[in-house]
């Protein structure tokens, strides 16, 4: 099985369905994750604490810089699903989305002297259409080269279809320009879509070698900083130099275990999204609430954001400080990591995130849940690394990756976290592969109350499906329960 750049996204819901046998309706799914989430998590919650760096550390000397916009982690909450695998508050966000819809004037940026010919400069004609907001610029089937857009508020920008509009950055443009983004990141913009259209950041006029990124949230096809009320639908993301999609706060923060950037995005939508080439993730957040990811795909990443070797370039990659993030029905390909839910060390790791179905085929590690420098013998424990629900999770052939070699294939690992539940998987490796006696999966270092059920294992080489080293470090819950395992 191979899913390219031209993979529908629409059809991943029937692709993942076809892996089970028997499956029962959806309510009952989301009840078995809830019980099993109920059993590891015992109804309790973390006490969050802010985590003091080692005055040894260079993190100690930065944390007065990173504190000035920071802000504590808001307490943990227990998850839930009152609105199936949706959640709640997207009735609110379909509301506004109406009333957005509504609120706008129509123009068209051809009318303004855009060219859609692949030469043009027409960076001015876009901006005109735009003005102040308060519009939705229609965008005609072309190729239409800019050097930036940016987006006020109560803004549109639709395309005539993902295969039928591009926008591309122009080859002068500087290595750290983002080809769209919101306007204010500082005071923040409300009510922004972009839809049916690609979006091509044109990696390939940089020189071919060293990294396509500069620093900082630069640099990527599509980000939204500081902005409430987002969509993002059917729009593709070719070959950014960091990320495909970045809904992220202004600042990327590294004030310690316990406190996030201030200013984060909150309540945003990104549907039937793709995204490919990309040098860092394909779709990501940073310090942001209220999240949806729905029927997006990414793969085939460049890597490039990244030294050599050591590119940890993931399809989705849900990052520091980031909370109640909603995946549903997307998939991934060829990625170091499929969905990654992560944190570095000197940050708050993501948490309270839902999955309801993921693809993942021929990605390194299909599932990767970890906070980074909160693994190991000496390591502080995390004090935020907590809540994931998952279920329907697909693993096909996980396979080593130039991009990070030293690195083992796996379908899951889960690394630092505590209240995980993982229900009703599908784990086949890849029959070209020698495994070499690794396991499919792995609770392992700091991981502490995780729970999987009702999974199906195979084509791994060894009868070790799922192993538990974390049990030798002090977990105190390690629940597995109606788990086939075949070689």
């Amino acid at each position: 099985m191979k899913l390219t750049e031209t993979h529908n996204p629409l059809q991943n819901e029937a692709l993942i369905d076809g892996f089970y046998f028997d499956l029962p309706d959806r309510q009952t799914i989301l009840d078995e994750t809830a019980k099993l989430y109920a059993e590891v998590s015992g109804g309790k919650q973390p006490d969050i604490k802010s985590a003091r760096p080692s005055i040894r550390s260079a993190d100690f000397w930065m944390r007065p810089f990173w504190r000035l916009s920071a802000e504590p982690v808001p307490p943990a909450v227990p998850l839930t699903a009152e609105n199936g695998f949706f959640p709640a508050w997207k009735e609110d966000l379909d509301t506004e989305y109406s009333k957005f819809e509504a609120g706008t004037q129509q123009v068209n940026v051809a009318d303004f002297g855009a060219v859609g010919d692949g030469k043009t400069d027409s960076t001015a004609a876009f901006m005109k259409a735009i003005g102040n907001g308060g519009v939705t610029v229609r965008v005609p089937a072309g190729v239409f080269v800019v050097r930036g857009i940016t987006l006020p508020d109560n803004t549109r920008l639709i395309g005539a279809g993902k295969s039928e509009t591009i926008i591309r950055l122009h080859r002068d443009a500087p290595k750290k320009q983002r080809l769209v983004a919101n306007s204010n990141s500082k005071k923040g913009n409300r009510r922004i879509a972009v839809e049916e259209l690609t979006l091509d950041w044109n990696a390939e006029r940089l020189p071919t070698e060293g990294r396509t990124n500069t620093w900082g949230t630069y640099s990527s096809c599509l980000t939204f900083a500081n902005v409430t009320y987002g969509w993002v639908k059917n729009v593709g993301a070719r070959n950014a130099g960091l990320h495909g999609f970045d809904v992220t706060s202004p600042l990327y923060n590294y004030a310690g275990d316990g406190q996030r950037a201030k200013r984060g995005s909150r309540y945003v939508w990104i549907d039937g999204a793709s995204a490919s080439g990309f040098g860092d993730d394909g779709i990501t957040t940073h310090h942001s609430d209220h999240i949806l990811i729905s029927r997006s795909h990414a793969c085939n990443p460049s890597g490039r954001a990244h030294e050599a070797g050591r590119s940890n370039s993931n399809g989705i990659e849900i990052d520091d400080g980031s909370r109640d993030v909603w995946l549903v029905h997307n998939s991934t390909s060829n990625c170091v990591g499929g969905i990654e839910i992560k944190a570095h060390s000197n940050s708050s790791a993501a948490a309270d995130v839902h999955i309801f179905g993921h693809l993942s085929v021929g990605d390194n590690r299909s599932f990767n849940f970890r906070h980074i420098g909160h693994h190991r013998d000496g390591d502080p424990v995390s004090q935020t690394a907590w809540n994931i629900k998952a279920q329907l999770l697909v693993s096909m052939g996980p396979v080593p990756t130039e991009l990070y070699p030293s690195s083992t294939p796996r379908a899951l690992t889960v690394s630092a976290y505590r209240h995980v539940a993982v229900n009703r998987f599908c784990f086949v490796g890849e029959e070209h592969i020698d495994y070499g006696g690794e396991p499919a999966a792995s609770i392992q270092f700091k991981a502490d109350y995780v729970g999987l059920a009702n999974g199906w294992i195979e084509g791994f080489g060894t009868e070790n499906g799922i192993a538990v080293p974390a049990l030798e470090k002090g977990a105190k819950c390690v629940l597995l329960t109606n788990i086939v395992e075949t070689p």
